[in-house]
């Protein structure tokens, strides 16, 4: 019976491993038994660790939209409600970035908030600014495109002139007679009986 040599796959295979795991620490990224452990343990944080990430993230969100929250005079629960009563619809992650980056814009929601909650606004006033603001974008984005156009057809009709100023300039010297012939009949001047020189010469009068 023929002797089966395997060691080429096996070298793949441990390779293929001690790639993945690179960067690990010790013999984890060395010896191929410690290595497929230490990936078989990764994979397992990394999949439990994707969900977490989700609700670390939340409660990062909530945590600096309190802390905004409290600088305004209202508490976080409050706020959210709020803006549930107002028709608000921004999310968490949203209102932490407006709340670190734009504070002002913050207050301005908190405003919203307390008179939402208050039942002085109503969602479909909220709903009829948004509407408005929506409209005054997309009729600033209409003129936009209009003046794009505009600037995009003067630009080609400037590329026509320059080609037609760059075709009507020929060396008809090195030219045949037959398309000095073609360009006469084009420009309509009568060739018959006439030689080469006297084409050129009728060319460019």
């Amino acid at each position: 019976m023929a002797r089966v040599k395997n060691g080429a796959v096996t070298k793949a295979r441990h390779k293929k491993v001690l790639k993945q795991a690179k960067g690990y620490f010790g013999s984890k990224h060395r010896l191929y038994k410690s290595a497929k452990e230490q990936l078989m343990h990764s994979g397992q944080y990394a999949f439990r660790d994707r969900k977490q990430k989700k609700r670390e993230f939340r409660k990062l969100w909530i945590t600096r939209i309190n802390a905004a929250c409290r600088e305004n005079g209202i508490s976080y629960s409050r706020f959210i409600e709020g803006l549930n009563k107002a028709g608000v619809e921004v999310n968490r992650k949203m209102l932490s970035e407006i709340a670190i980056n734009d504070p002002k814009a913050f207050t301005e929601l908190v405003e919203v908030a307390k008179k939402g909650k208050e039942g002085k606004i109503k969602v479909n006033e909220v709903k009829s600014t948004n509407e408005v603001t929506v409209k005054s974008s997309s009729t600033k984005e209409e003129v936009k495109t209009t003046e794009k156009k505009a600037t995009t057809k003067k630009e080609t009709a400037k590329k026509e002139t320059k080609k037609e100023e760059k075709t009507e300039v020929k060396d008809y010297s090195k030219m045949t007679v037959a398309e000095l012939k073609e360009v006469a009949k084009e420009k309509g001047i009568a060739t018959t009986g006439m030689k080469k020189a006297d084409i050129i010469a009728a060319l460019e009068k």
